[in-house]
């Protein structure tokens, strides 16, 4: 199947994918700022540069979309065309993502995923309600 768009905005589209500062990590960073949780972000010294790393709960948390890092939910689809490329690179993200947590937690790091679909607003407050009490435990969660 072909691709819906041309290569030049295909292109554009995949250019204005950002990395780190995505909005569902606004929204948590945002709640848990007002909750008086301090963190860090993106901090280099630890492996796979989590999103938030809360050193005083010796917890850090991933923000993860759906589609790239495969997440059990209706957002993920495999996508139509170009699947050549597109399995193995999903592949390859969800086998980092393990390798990665679980050097954080040999390291002694409780790690949190956030999925983005937990940041809907129908679910949103119960669910970042959820992510408090998490740290709060200091409960690990793949």
């Amino acid at each position: 199947m072909a691709d819906n768009h041309t290569k030049e905005v295909r292109s554009l589209n995949m250019s204005h994918i950002r990395s780190i500062n995505s909005k569902p990590e606004e929204i948590v960073r945002k709640y848990l700022f007002s909750q008086g949780f301090r963190y860090r972000k993106n901090d280099k010294k630890l492996p796979g540069k989590p999103d938030i790393v809360l050193p005083k709960y010796k917890t850090v948390i991933f923000v993860n979309g759906c589609f790239w890092h495969k997440h059990d939910c209706p957002r993920f689809v495999w996508p139509a065309s170009n699947t050549e490329y597109w399995i193995p690179k999903i592949q390859r993200n969800v086998d980092r993502d393990i390798e990665i947590h679980e050097l954080l937690r040999n390291a002694g790091w409780n790690v949190i995923v956030v999925w983005e679909c937990e940041l809907k607003r129908k679910i949103r407050d119960e669910k970042l309600l959820e992510l408090k009490n998490k740290i709060l435990r200091g409960c690990d969660n793949a």
